[in-house]
């Protein structure tokens, strides 16, 4: 949903193309906006609020906000609760965050290059100051993400237990 870029915005979408790389359908969207016109989310469910306290069900796709430091760690631990989906977050590997989600995760994939994030107007954004990593969480997570590299999305880097 939310990234962090020069241009103060709560709201930048992911791009057509990452979805075409994962070749997958999602149940839920967890952190959707509330205008989804430039939203390309395959998804059946779409959680604009309160997404913390609300039940994930079964597959979920996870683009969280980026900007509040105190909020990620919540997302990141209801994530690996929940145990199901793909989740989106910036590269950030030195962080401490960072090293736990990947840690507590079965696969990460380090997108190609850097996103250009849609911006609420329907337009690319500019070019991130850092790169995009993708999360899996279970055996359906893990095939995607695997799908993804086939399709030139990134690297990707599998736990030894799956």
């Amino acid at each position: 949903m939310s990234h962090e870029t020069a241009v103060k915005s709560n709201e930048w979408y992911t791009p057509q193309y990452i979805f075409d790389a994962l070749q997958t359908y999602f149940h839920m969207d967890v952190a959707c906006p509330e205008d989804r016109t430039y939203c390309s989310v395959p998804a059946d469910i779409f959680i604009t609020e309160d997404s913390l306290e609300l039940n994930w069900k079964k597959f979920i796709w996870m683009n969280p906000p980026f900007g509040n430091q105190n909020q990620k760690f919540k997302w990141i631990q209801k994530f690996i609760d929940h145990g199901n989906g793909i989740a989106l977050m910036p590269d950030r590997t030195s962080a401490p965050w960072w090293q736990y989600f990947a840690n507590n995760c079965d696969a990460v994939l380090f997108v190609n290059g850097k996103i250009k994030f849609i911006k609420p107007d329907g337009t690319k954004g500019e070019s991130p100051g850092n790169g995009t990593t993708l999360f899996a969480i279970g055996s359906k997570g893990v095939e995607v993400l695997k799908n993804a590299e086939k399709n030139s999305l990134g690297k990707l880097y599998c736990s030894l237990n799956v």
